[in-house]
């Protein structure tokens, strides 16, 4: 009994010297095992303080934290860490990270709830703005993802009395000359909108306000805050303390929008950013295609340390995910580590039927990688007859794009390319199909179940 006592206190002893590496920015740490599957995901302000309370000597975890805590960290071997640019950006690749990878003892964010957006629906006569959680894919204006709903209406409220938007879901079109018998809702009454269903705007006018508007979610908005704090304090000293309450409130709400990501850095499986057909174009100019480019088919490679390799394969078409076209291969033929040959097997298997005319190629195949990668797939493209697809490699950090027959010089496209964040999204999608796959089975592995 004492050697297993000391066992756990050398084991401590080592985590906490290790946890003095990590950094104390914000972030997310991990506890493994000693398999290294992850068994918890968090977030913290500061990763090294965070980490390091769930290791100290004085620390009661079965009271302040509970039992299921305790026993995660008995099982912990050693904890890694992912650095973000702050905190907001933290909670945000949390969730997304607990729905790919599930580990056991995180309870919160496993369903498929998303982080919610302000959409202006820009396309429109006369946009409205609303807080979705499923953004239209085209002729809308993002800001978000928030890092919590909880009060992100507040903030539509604050907001609408400043500018008088529309939140309504009436489809107003601006040649539609009934809109002037049209008898507009309460909210026109308490000066919250400008009733452009009843006719009391001008299109050129509404759209100036959503201008407006957009200016100001784009702005640091320090300087209105400034504002309405002096109209705060001029309120109190006049005793008029509802009114201060009110500017209270619209301040506190105003502030909350700096609680979210970049729609760019943080996209969710159910935003795509770029107009698809913009980006269609833009692949097709890329690649110096006489044909456009509709189909794009990308894959990846998940493991740890040789076991459980998987590979996953997404499809787009036209710019957008098909989610009917994923696939999973498990591999067979590949022992231990190699990416290279497993990316082989994997394109052998998915395209078997396709070199045998029973199925049409993709327009572009793209992997994860660099120029190996690609190396690794034109072999095996190689032994394919006829006109084979676009083969592409698309290598991280910085996001140099490899094309087959290119002479291994690298695209280096503007990070506001349209082609650069569509193959940004299916690299990042098939990664996260890979890492979903890679970690169902180890569960299956290690729980004995399936």
């Amino acid at each position: 009994m004492s050697s297993e006592k000391l066992t756990d206190k050398d084991r401590f002893a080592a985590i906490r010297e290790q946890l003095k590496g990590l950094p104390a920015g914000p972030g997310l740490y991990f506890f493994r095992d000693s398999r290294d599957t992850v068994l918890y995901i968090g977030k913290a302000a500061n990763i090294r303080s965070r980490a390091s309370s769930y290791f100290q000597a004085s620390a009661d975890l079965m009271s302040s934290r509970g039992p299921k805590i305790v026993e995660m960290v008995a099982k912990t071997a050693r904890v890694t860490c992912l650095e973000t640019a702050n905190e907001v950006e933290a909670i945000l690749q949390e969730a997304r990270l607990i729905k790919d990878i599930r580990p056991p003892y995180n309870t919160n964010l496993k369903d498929d709830k998303t982080f919610p957006y302000i959409e202006i629906t820009s396309s429109n006569d006369f946009p409205g703005v609303y807080v979705t959680r499923q953004p239209r894919s085209k002729g809308s204006i993002l800001f978000g993802p928030f890092a919590g709903a909880g009060s992100l209406q507040n903030v539509i409220v604050a907001l609408q009395k400043i500018f008088r938007f529309r939140t309504c879901r009436l489809e107003i079109l601006a040649k539609d000359d009934k809109r002037r018998f049209f008898r507009p809702c309460i909210l026109h009454s308490i000066k919250q909108c400008t009733a452009p269903c009843g006719d009391r705007i001008s299109r050129e006018d509404y759209r100036k306000i959503i201008r407006d508007l957009t200016r100001f979610m784009r702005a640091k908005r320090s300087g209105y805050i400034r504002k309405v704090e002096n109209e705060m304090q001029s309120a109190a000293s006049e005793l008029n303390y509802e009114r201060a309450a009110v500017l209270r409130d619209r301040i506190k709400a105003i502030k909350r929008l700096e609680l979210r990501g970049t729609v760019e850095s943080n996209v969710q499986p159910e935003v795509f950013v770029q107009d698809p057909a913009a980006a269609n174009v833009a692949m097709q100019k890329l690649l110096g295609s006489e044909t456009a480019i509709r189909t794009i088919e990308g894959f990846d490679i998940a493991h740890i340390s040789g076991q459980d390799t998987v590979g996953s394969l997404v499809k787009f078409i036209d710019g957008r995910p098909f989610k009917s076209g994923y696939r999973r291969f498990k591999i067979k033929t590949v022992r231990g580590i190699d990416d290279y040959e497993s990316l082989r097997e994997v394109l052998r298997r998915r395209y078997r039927h396709a070199a045998q005319g029973d199925e049409l190629w993709p327009d572009v195949v793209l992997i994860d990688g660099g120029l190996g990668q690609l190396h690794a797939i034109e072999e095996v493209f190689s032994m394919f007859d006829g006109p084979k697809p676009h083969l592409l490699s698309l290598a991280k950090k910085e996001e140099l794009v490899y094309i087959s027959g290119r002479d291994d010089n690298p695209v280096r496209l503007k990070a506001n390319s349209p082609a650069r964040k569509l193959l940004q999204y299916v690299r990042d999608e098939a990664h996260r199909f890979a890492q979903h796959y890679h970690h169902i089975l180890r569960s299956k592995r290690f729980t004995g179940k399936g």
